[in-house]
């Protein structure tokens, strides 16, 4: 029976111009990561912004708490197929966290920098669509608490309109820059855009 809601609900939304061509509806949330999950101390992590900006900055957590917060539901799709519908976040919407900066007019792209080394990129005027967030809480739950690290606490960005890959786990810094610089996945063959309506999982040889 509930293989049949699914499969049910996943033909509502298609139906609805919801379910991009090539994926499958998820009633779950599944975990993929490359690489260890991070441990998580509130006095020692900050949020570093930096490069095409006028003024580098840091934000320590107690202090990107303070800083206004809003509520989005939004779908999100993965570029392993699966989608997950209505999922809600709580955190800083990417555009107001911009207007805390001052960046240069040089700067046209975002790279999040994440624990251990990842990176993934994204134009500047995707980031600051009006449904692009930092966030620090799914379903209420805070993502720093321990059994909720795996996705991408304490602090993560959610792009909805991209392949979700390139919603940044486990965010400690923020480079503006005036070039594109691609990521972790894009330099291993994962497309430098992402859009899912486009199914745009992979990249051609010879891009980069």
């Amino acid at each position: 029976m509930k293989l049949l809601n699914r499969r049910e609900k996943e033909r509502e939304m298609r139906a609805a111009g919801r379910l991009p061509d090539g994926q499958s509806l998820t009633e779950k949330f599944p975990v993929l990561t490359y690489g260890p999950t991070p441990t998580f101390d509130p006095a020692t992590w900050d949020l570093r912004v930096f490069g095409e900006v006028e003024e580098e900055r840091r934000w320590t957590w107690e202090e990107f708490l303070r800083l206004p917060r809003d509520t989005i539901t939004v779908d999100i799709h993965c570029v392993t197929r699966w989608s997950k519908f209505d999922t809600t976040w709580e955190g800083v919407m990417f555009r107001d966290f911009a207007r805390e900066l001052k960046l240069k007019p040089t700067a046209r792209y975002v790279i999040a920098h994440c624990e251990f080394g990842y990176t993934t990129n994204l134009p500047l005027d995707v980031m600051l669509d009006d449904d692009v967030m930092l966030a620090c809480k799914y379903e209420g739950h805070w993502l720093k608490a321990r059994e909720w690290m795996d996705h991408g606490g304490p602090l993560r960005t959610v792009v909805p309109k991209r392949y979700f890959w390139k919603s940044a786990k486990f965010l400690r810094a923020l480079e503006f820059s005036a070039e594109d610089k691609p990521g972790f996945w894009e330099r291993g063959g994962y497309h430098n855009d992402g859009d899912f309506w486009k199914q745009q999982r992979f990249q051609r040889r010879g891009i980069f």
